[in-house]
């Protein structure tokens, strides 16, 4: 991979674009809090060539939720699986909404 395709990923929500130490940085925690969490199993970060941890925007997002939940006094196992279950909430959601959406339109009929 180049350059210029590494420069073009940067939009992309899951390339592991960040270190652990910036990660840590961005969301005000510790890089103990962020192997804490992935032990927990509620985000995997991708390794780079020479082994070190990369975070991805979406694992961030993920993180600083649990951040919160941890801040609020939820211990940090329970508050992985709290938003284990809301990232998992909102998917059915949305596909709930998609075939919704897709039986709508294969039946016109029936909204009428």
């Amino acid at each position: 991979m180049t350059a210029d395709d590494s420069f073009g990923r940067l939009d992309d929500d899951l390339y592991p674009a960040y270190t652990v130490g910036r990660a840590a940085e961005m969301l005000g925690t510790t890089q103990g809090f962020l192997r804490a969490i992935g032990e927990a199993r509620l985000i995997t970060p991708l390794r780079s060539a020479g082994g070190h941890r990369r975070y991805s925007r979406y694992q961030l997002r993920i993180a600083a939720r649990a951040r919160e939940l941890v801040d609020q006094g939820t211990p940090i196992e329970a508050a992985c699986r709290i938003v284990i279950l809301e990232d998992q909430l909102e998917e059915a959601q949305r596909l709930n909404a998609e075939y919704r959406a897709a039986a709508g339109s294969a039946n016109p009929s029936a909204a009428a």
